[in-house]
């Protein structure tokens, strides 16, 4: 499958992008590729190590005449972000990507397509099974839940690298090249609900707020884009002040870390609120298409009967509602150091209150905090943690990861922008990314290790609007294989 990939230049990078495609690796599901990368290593001879978490180490010599070249740690991780169209079919557990091209790019179709970080690995793949290319000795690093909770590099086993320049291959943007990333940590919470029976003189209704654009919760954060878990939630504390209902469920969004694009709430009003509810869901349309009318062009509210079903008591409703809807979401603080970048943010990403015994009920969310700065990821967590505490609910902080604090005099950065400019003619711009790249977490681990990290055009990565600069692959390659090249002495 993806035949299509393998027409595109150069061969030996999409050759293996295919694969990927091919391979199903949502978090959680990586296996499968690891057992498949490791017996292609080995009709290479080249050595292969996993480490206890299940990390893949790929070891390759260097070529003829680069022995006394510093080795170089090429890193990336193995999953992907499992995002669909609500109309589209596909399991990512067992499905392959299926990819098409539109104007110069790659895309999935209604899926995420995998780039994100797909292209990265089968870069450094290429370049394990490349016999003409120059270079000294190299680590491939593949890790694994990057896309969850950066498990892998977390829980890297230590001392297992020995290069001490990284080649981070995990941005998306051409021309750029990335010294800093965010640090953060996610707010797990979880709390059990007694419910009532919603009685027979009420009617049930399903409200539904889609059609968003969603996309990553630290790259698109400051762009004005809707959530629409913030807005189901909205949704219903206002309609608290116009008609009393029980609220039966609501869910909204899949990962911490994208902003969710469709949520969903069952409730139950009485007959005689039925017309004003509709008044008001009109309304609310209006109203929020109104506000986002630059960034979400497909903004609906809909409204369909339901089943009636088991119900919060009114005052446990209130207060969940009200808690949620004070948690932090979007840009909390823009760094005064570097113009135009997120310092802080948060994302709501997940919501979801559901059956979890007759009569019972259970809530649970998931959000992601992010800063350049570790003291601000403790304050907006302490905060939220706040938030839920004032309804008793079990709060945990997990996860946390600490940022890559930039260094613009390190070697390395200087050879990378000499590189750059004359592989490209163009100079690099130097950038920080309000996201949680792998570098700070396996940076605190290898003291001394320098690192960038750079890459092709992607967009829409976390979404299925995902897709891939065919023209700009070409280019990472070409720098890439310049900067292995001309790699300094060890």
């Amino acid at each position: 499958m993806n035949e299509i990939l393998t027409t595109l230049q150069p061969n030996a990078i999409w050759r293996h992008f295919q694969t990927l495609c091919n391979t199903p690796r949502p978090s959680y599901y990586e296996a499968e590729l690891r057992d498949s990368l490791i017996q292609w290593a080995s009709t290479l001879g080249l050595e292969t190590y996993v480490d206890p978490v299940g990390n893949l180490l790929i070891r390759k010599a260097a070529s003829k005449g680069m022995e006394d070249r510093a080795t170089v740690v090429l890193q990336g991780h193995l999953d992907m972000v499992a995002q669909k169209d609500a109309d589209v079919v596909h399991d990512f557990t067992k499905d392959p990507i299926v990819t098409q091209i539109i104007d110069g790019w790659v895309h999935a179709t209604g899926t995420t397509l995998g780039a994100d970080n797909g292209i990265g690995v089968a870069a450094a793949l290429a370049v394990l099974e490349s016999t003409d290319l120059a270079h000294g000795p190299i680590e491939a690093l593949f890790t694994i839940e990057e896309e969850t909770s950066l498990r892998g590099a977390l829980q890297l086993e230590e001392g297992i690298l020995k290069g001490k320049i990284m080649l981070n291959l995990d941005s998306e943007d051409r021309g750029d090249v990335y010294i800093g990333c965010a640090g953060g940590v996610d707010i797990n919470i979880k709390k059990g609900y007694l419910a009532v029976p919603a009685g027979d003189d009420k009617k049930a209704f399903k409200i539904a707020v889609s059609g968003l654009r969603g996309g990553h919760s630290g790259l698109d954060i400051h762009k004005g884009r809707a959530s629409a878990n913030v807005l189901i939630i909205r949704l219903l504390n206002l309609l608290n002040e116009q008609c009393e209902f029980g609220l039966s469920s609501f869910s909204g969004g899949t990962l911490r870390n994208a902003i969710s694009r469709d949520a969903n709430a069952t409730i139950n009003v009485a007959s005689k609120d039925e017309a004003a509810l509709l008044a008001f869901i009109s309304e609310f349309e209006k109203a929020t298409q109104a506000e986002f009318i630059s960034t979400e062009a497909n903004l609906t509210v809909s409204l369909v009967p339901a089943e009636l079903d088991y119900e919060l008591e009114a005052s446990a409703k209130n207060d969940l509602l009200s808690a949620i809807y004070c948690a932090p979401h979007g840009v909390h603080r823009m760094s005064a150091e570097l113009e135009g970048v997120t310092e802080t943010s948060c994302n709501l990403g997940v919501i979801n209150l559901c059956n979890s015994n007759e009569g019972e009920k259970a809530f649970d969310a998931c959000l992601l905090v992010r800063s350049l700065v570790d003291s601000a990821v403790e304050h907006l967590a302490c905060g939220a943690k706040a938030a839920f505490s004032l309804i008793q609910a079990e709060v945990m902080l997990e996860n946390g990861y600490p940022g890559w604090r930039p260094d613009p005099k390190a070697g390395l950065l200087k050879h990378f922008l000499e590189v750059h400019k004359a592989v490209t003619g163009q100079e690099a711009n130097v950038k920080v990314i309000h996201a949680g790249l792998e570098c700070g977490v396996i940076g605190a681990k290898y003291a001394g290790m320098e690192m960038v990290s750079f890459g092709p055009n992607i967009r829409g990565a976390h979404s299925p609007t995902e897709r891939m600069e065919i023209d700009s692959v070409a280019d990472f390659w070409n720098l890439l294989t310049a900067l292995l090249a001309s790699t300094p002495k060890a």
